[in-house]
């Protein structure tokens, strides 16, 4: 009778241990070329609490993988959908109340085409942004929780080239100027919040320059060579 204990509990023991390998082996597998193939999860260091999982083909990422934040509630803080067909993936990222942050495609790690930027905690587009090579490359445009545009910007290279506008939240326009390699560059105005003209000129290498023109409720006050403006501004009266 003990010989038969003895032999059911090594039975039982033998069954755990081959489980827990079987556990083990279902994922984090390699090919016989040493690629990763199947099923792959990471984990926190110091937690050890999930970190992502996601399926591999022989060394490539296919489908959708989940990245987790490093709370016991496994709260999903990003995805990245891989493309079969090249090597691009459509991310997006959570916040931990499972709000979308922001969502656009990497390409090698590199942010390309148009990324969405949200307000907080809202379904609201906060930004738009385009990218070539992961360097900001043509229109950023900003929006206000209502929808309406709150500042518009061309990009080259990721510097701030070409025009720029800004608006109110009611759409008046505040500000309209040009960048040239992220300095002012070329013709500005500036508008108060009723839209009226309060000062307007040229800007070199990011510095007034020249002659500029300064207006109170719609009227030229002022004209100064900026330039000099320590000696070379008149007052105009009318």
């Amino acid at each position: 009778m003990k010989k038969y204990q003895i032999s059911f509990f090594a039975f039982a023991i033998f069954i755990l241990f081959s489980q827990n390998i079987i556990s083990q082996n279902s994922y984090n597998q390699l090919d016989e070329k040493g690629k990763k193939h199947g099923l792959w999860k990471g984990f926190y260091e110091e937690s050890k609490r999930p970190r992502y999982e996601g399926t591999f083909v022989h060394g490539k990422e296919i489908g959708v993988f989940n990245f987790y934040d490093d709370t016991k509630a496994k709260s999903i803080i990003a995805t990245r959908e891989f493309n079969a067909k090249d090597a691009s993936a459509y991310t997006i990222f959570y916040n931990q109340s499972k709000n979308k942050v922001s969502e656009g495609k990497v390409i090698n790690k590199l942010f390309e085409g148009q990324w969405k930027y949200y307000h907080l905690n809202s379904k609201n587009i906060m930004t738009t942004e385009n990218y070539v090579k992961g360097k900001l490359e043509g229109l950023r445009t900003v929006f206000y929780l209502n929808g309406k545009i709150a500042e518009e910007i061309s990009y080259k290279n990721n510097l701030k080239n070409g025009f720029y506008k800004k608006y109110t939240e009611k759409g008046i326009l505040l500000e309209e100027s040009s960048f040239k390699n992220n300095l002012y560059s070329g013709l500005a105005t500036f508008r108060d919040s009723n839209g009226n003209v309060v000062s307007t000129g040229q800007f070199v290498n990011g510095k007034k320059s020249g002659i500029w023109q300064f207006f109170e409720k719609g009227k030229l006050v002022k004209e100064t060579n900026m330039s000099f403006p320590e000696n070379a501004t008149k007052s105009k009266n009318n």
